[in-house]
């Protein structure tokens, strides 16, 4: 077909929803893929939903979004970051987090920009950026330094060309969790080369062994020059109503408002009031939920230390395990695959996040304790196999 531009040509799927597709087609399938929490949303969040269609609020809203919603959004931020953003000039509602990036990207980016991420990375980043014209650098973060990227190594990769620094902790695929010393070295470096920094932080509830969250929009010269990504989607099992924000300066906001206008108009009015309540109301559910993701967390990684050749580095954040296959002599691809068509067993080839991802497939345990016991079984009775 002639007359397709060349970003559409270029842009290639998501490994995720590859191995996932094929799975659709089998039976007695295990699946470690999609980050989704398998609980259903909280019975308080749906029932605000229903409220508000009684109440007939089935309109439009503001392109930013409710003004209660921004509001509630401006009391957690100022509650877990210490930020105090103007809810009507620096927060807007968006259709998930990955919205918010893109906008976020489409109003800095002019073609040719660079945009500095780590490699292994959520597959989404690089696309989005070549979507919007920018060009990804990869820097790779390595397991032996526990997936953390090195302010020296990104020092190395700024370039005349460089816009944005895009940073994700904790870190999908890796669970990393950058540690305060090396956000704010981090956060030195856009200050000293007047980069901006755009920091996707939709799992700093999911943190273990004692991590602590620090967003680099913290640090003194940083919230003028950073965009805060925020969703609902996994902390309040809310991947389908797609509710997420961004906070930044008033004038990146209010030029992706105007971009907002254009693509979607507004988020889903009962989905604002849901946000509304789950940010407001009761954090019994969520509280459950991270408790759940402990104990699952540690099934997982006993499993994995039960597998002779298969080894991971425990993850501080997210509800992923990057597991090192290379002993078993596999490519990532190969491991995933064969994995799959013998033992339904669904797994990401870490090939998928990036080429510091070759040796590693991704286990998410956003799924039951029953299912991470079974797949991990097959799993061993699969690497076994192929040491015989």
């Amino acid at each position: 077909m002639k007359n397709l531009s060349r970003i559409a040509e270029e842009v290639t799927g998501s490994p995720i929803r590859k191995m996932f597709n094929i799975a659709d087609r089998m039976t007695d399938v295990i699946s470690f893929t999609v980050g989704e929490p398998d609980f259903v949303t909280p019975r308080n969040i749906m029932d605000a939903a229903v409220r508000s269609l009684e109440r007939g609020e089935t309109h439009y809203t503001l392109n930013a979004g409710l003004l209660r919603a921004r509001q509630a959004i401006a009391r957690r931020v100022q509650q877990e970051l210490s930020l105090s953003p103007d809810p009507e000039k620096e927060i807007m509602v968006t259709a998930g987090g990955m919205e918010a990036l893109m906008l976020g990207m489409m109003v800095l980016l002019d073609p040719g920009d660079e945009v500095i991420i780590s490699d292994p990375h959520w597959s989404n980043y690089p696309r989005q950026v070549q979507m919007c014209g920018g060009v990804p650098r990869f820097v790779a973060v390595r397991e032996e330094e526990g997936f953390v990227l090195d302010p020296r190594e990104v020092r190395r990769a700024i370039t005349e060309k460089t816009k944005i620094i895009l940073l994700n902790s904790p870190s999908n695929p890796t669970g990393a969790v950058m540690d305060r010393d090396t956000t704010r070295e981090i956060a030195r470096l856009a200050v000293q080369h007047d980069l901006f920094v755009i920091s996707d932080e939709v799992y700093h509830h999911f943190l273990y062994d004692g991590a602590v969250f620090t967003s680099i929009s913290s640090f003194e010269g940083m919230q003028e020059r950073t965009l805060v990504v925020d969703s609902l989607s996994k902390t309040y099992a809310m991947t389908g109503w797609r509710v997420g924000w961004a906070v930044g300066p008033e004038a990146l906001v209010r030029n992706m408002v105007k971009y907002q206008e254009n693509v979607i108009g507004c988020v889903n009015s009962q989905a604002q009031y849901a946000a509304i309540e789950a940010l407001e109301g009761s954090q019994d559910a969520l509280h459950r939920m991270l408790r759940t993701y402990t104990d699952r967390r540690k099934t997982i990684l006993d499993g994995i230390a039960r597998i002779a050749d298969l080894s991971c580095v425990p993850p501080k954040g997210a509800f992923y395990c990057f597991v090192n296959i290379r002993a078993t002599g596999m490519s990532s691809e190969e491991f995933a695959m064969e994995l799959l068509k013998e033992t339904g067993v669904v797994t990401v080839p870490g090939s998928g996040f990036g080429c510091a991802g070759e040796g590693f497939i991704r286990l998410s345990y956003a799924t039951s304790e029953e299912n991470i016991t079974r797949g991990l079984e097959r799993i061993r009775r699969f690497v076994e196999s192929r040491r015989s």
